[in-house]
């Protein structure tokens, strides 16, 4: 007898088991075609991407995360950047778990940054990004990039609001080209000037350079780290390394906690609190015994706890290395990495060979020195950096954004406002300059055919020396001449003479001096900072003309010039200043522009004086008896072609609260006869204090522009951040008493003064007084 029942179920066990078979097959092929992990999902918050991605990732891969390659290195190219692609070379370097970074490609076409970029993320097992790394402390440094004064000289600005717009050209630079970290700025506070490095940095106050660093900081960070003209911020170098002993790059740092606090930590503080930078590069130095590529109090009780840190620490190059090979606080290259990933850092930098790094990081992780829990931690704090730059949802450039920003005729005149505004005018005795009634001039010096840039710049292709900027604004009524009156190897006689004879026949000479490229930049320590013999023994014979005479300085850094500045009736100041340095410099020459620069570190007598600055404590009297005690050119020291007088000042209110605030305002004057911008400075004491404080200390500036007879106010803030104080208990506080309120056109040149009293609370009448 026919079974229908039985039928029919042996069917529907047959269909059921075919439907199964399906299913599973369609669901392998979907899931070989297409996971879809929540690491990759853009709509879920970054921290839940990063605990999902580190929850699937080998020791092998995290390991990855923490290694840097050279573009150099991989691609072995030729000259500034590279050319060409090569796939059989990227995926030795990347193999099946990828890489953290590659520095040092500065793509020449940006199909070679996405190409390398395609193999990461479809390549790979996990397709995580890499972050590409370069150059750019006052321009990317990129051939052809729009290149900027060295920071030095956009210091002497005194122009934050300048300083950012540098910046965001910066990002949108390397942007552009695929680039989506720069290593910069430089937060270093650079109190002994025979230190190669002081170029870099934005000079010798806390104040001005926080407010430098932050500018600049948000203009590379821009509104979002994943827009198209941004990039990560890297402040170096942390912490306390613009004071190395002697001089000297990599030397010891000696100094207190409080010193370090009020000052040099500071301004770290303030680009990490107040510029949200994401990157932080560790110095080569060592403080107090302890490297700070090892320093986990700095690291990470004081960056990442104290501060809110939440992006990563990059080694500086090499230096995790020296803790191997010259502080000798390791035992071999696994307990020198495992000691500096302990403390806080989280990529190398060149510091050891890419299998000699994973041998080692993968020992550390065995033998329990490096715990998982800390790898976890240094790698997400990378993959932080790359979700937030969008990388994983977007990895690719647009190669049409070149064409858009790069090296725009706008970039180049902000290049040129930065280099005019960052021009000091240290001397002018009997009005040599302007220069507005020659017929000649005679411009001497090779320097003056110069188009460096300062160091980390592009090539110098796209830069004008003053010789060719002089040239093109002088018009064709003004006959330029020029002679080098030296070569700087010597084998040349007779250039002086001819230089000489040239000022002869000439209305005015220009001379042209400072420092040659291989007295200047990383790794150029000096021992003294005078000019060079035969650059005197020039300068001295023009002089005995008796022709008018201009000494235009470019250097990097304050240099011992007395005999210039007693001799030499009218000196400028225009450090490196960029691609459009020449024409800069001839503007404010010819008085085109009127310079409103200031010195935004101390000029020295003598080596014999440093360290000198300006914000010392009392009792650093810089007595000698066979030396004067006070600088060459202080700091915030600057002249103009006109004159400014300050009245009215007035502090409302005059007494405050520890936690409350007050205003300063002061009236300044064009009492000349030329439209100028004066930068108004304001300077605090406190007079009793629980420990020793500077004798002056920089609060406050503002730029102002004036035509002549017009006078304006200008307003300044005062609050507990400008009073405060590390006091013996190692607390940040303000502590009730009295301030002196200084403001002036300089250091040495305070015009106005006034006292401000902090109470610990207001009562009676001095609760009446304050409203």
């Amino acid at each position: 007898m026919f079974n229908y029942k039985s039928l029919k179920r042996d069917h529907l066990i047959k269909f059921n088991i075919l439907l199964l078979l399906i299913l599973s097959s369609l669901s392998f092929k979907i899931e070989r075609i297409a996971p879809v992990y929540p690491y990759k999902n853009p709509n879920l918050p970054i921290e839940r991407r990063i605990a999902d991605l580190i929850g699937r990732m080998t020791v092998k891969e995290k390991i990855a995360q923490l290694d840097m390659f050279s573009g150099k290195e991989i691609y072995g190219f030729k000259g500034h950047e590279a050319t060409e692609y090569n796939e059989e070379i990227t995926a030795k370097m990347m193999g099946n778990t990828g890489i953290g970074s590659i520095h040092d490609l500065y793509p020449g076409h940006i199909d070679i940054a996405n190409k390398i970029q395609k193999f990461a993320v479809e390549k790979t097992r996990l397709g995580i990004p890499v972050l590409f790394i370069e150059e750019g402390l006052h321009g990317y440094s990129g051939k052809g990039s729009t290149s900027f004064p060295i920071p030095l000289e956009l210091s002497s600005a005194w122009d934050t609001a300048l300083v950012k717009r540098a910046g965001h050209v910066i990002a949108a630079e390397a942007r552009a080209h695929g680039v989506h970290m720069i290593l910069g700025p430089v937060l270093c506070l650079p109190h002994d000037p025979r230190w190669g490095r002081v170029e870099e940095t934005y000079g010798e106050d806390p104040y001005l350079d926080a407010l430098n660093g932050v500018a600049m900081i948000k203009g590379l960070q821009g509104k979002k780290l994943s827009d198209n003209d941004a990039v990560i911020a890297e402040p170096k170098h942390f912490a306390v390394h613009g004071i190395p002993e002697a001089g000297s790059n990599t030397a010891p740092v000696n100094i207190g906690m409080r010193e370090a606090r009020s000052t040099y930590l500071y301004v770290f503080e303030k680009a990490v609190r107040e510029g949200g930078a994401m990157g932080i590069m560790a110095a080569y130095s060592e403080i107090d015994g302890i490297p700070c590529v090892d320093n986990k109090w700095l690291l990470t009780d004081v960056l990442r706890k104290e501060w809110g840190f939440k992006g990563f620490v990059l080694s500086d190059l090499g230096a995790i290395r020296m803790s191997l090979q010259n502080h000798s606080v390791a035992t071999n290259t696994s307990d020198a990495l495992s000691q500096t990933f302990n403390a806080g850092l989280n990529m190398q930098f060149y510091d050891f060979g890419h299998d000699d790094f994973v041998k080692a990081v993968t020992a550390a992780v065995r033998n329990k020195s490096l715990s998982m829990t800390q790898l976890n931690k240094i790698v997400a704090d990378i993959l932080r950096v790359k979700f937030m730059l969008g990388l994983f949802d977007h990895p690719y450039t647009n190669p049409a954004l070149i064409s858009e920003v790069f090296h725009t005729k706008a970039n180049q005149d902000m290049a040129l406002k930065a280099a005019r505004e960052g021009i000091c005018l240290l001397k002018n005795d009997q009005s040599v300059l302007p220069i507005n009634n020659a017929g000649s001039i005679a411009v001497i010096g090779p320097l003056a055919e110069s188009t460096y840039l300062g160091g980390y710049s592009n090539n110098e292709d796209i830069g004008i020396s003053i010789l060719d900027g002089l040239k093109q604004r002088a018009g064709n009524n003004v006959k330029i001449s020029y002679e080098p009156g030296y070569q700087q190897d010597g084998k040349q006689t007779g250039l002086q003479d001819k230089a000489v004879e040239l000022v002869k026949k000439s209305d005015v000479a220009v001379v042209v001096l400072g420092e040659e490229i291989n007295m200047v930049g990383e790794g150029k320590d000096r021992a003294e900072l005078d000019l060079s013999e035969q650059q005197m023994n020039l300068i001295k014979a023009i002089h005995a003309t008796g022709k008018p005479v201009v000494v235009v300085l470019s250097n990097g850094r304050p240099l011992t010039i007395n005999w210039v500045a007693k001799n030499i009736p009218s000196v400028l100041e225009t450090w490196f200043g960029g691609e459009k340095n020449g024409l800069a410099v001839a503007d404010v020459l010819l008085g085109n522009v009127n310079p409103s620069g200031k010195l935004p570190i101390t000029f020295p007598r003598s080596v014999g004086q440093i360290p000198f600055y300006y914000n010392h404590k009392p009792t650093s009297s810089h007595r000698y008896v066979d030396e004067q005690n006070t600088p060459l050119f202080a700091f915030g020291h600057g002249l103009s072609y006109t004159t400014f007088e300050y009245s009215d000042m007035h502090i409302s209110p005059a007494i405050i609260p520890v936690n409350g605030s007050t205003e300063v305002n002061v009236r300044i004057k064009n009492s000349g006869k030329a439209e100028g911008t004066e930068v108004a400075q304001l300077y605090i004491r406190e007079e009793v204090s629980s420990v020793t404080t500077p004798i002056m200390a920089l609060k406050g500036f503002s730029r102002i522009n004036l035509k002549p007879g017009e006078s304006k106010i200008v307003k300044f803030k005062i609050g507990a951040e400008h009073l405060s104080l590390w006091n013996r208990e190692m607390k940040q506080v303000v502590e009730p008493g009295m301030f002196k309120i200084m403001v002036g056109s300089a250091s040495d040149d305070i015009r106005l003064t006034d006292s401000l009293k902090v109470v610990s609370k207001l009562k009676g009448k001095e609760y009446i007084r304050r409203k």
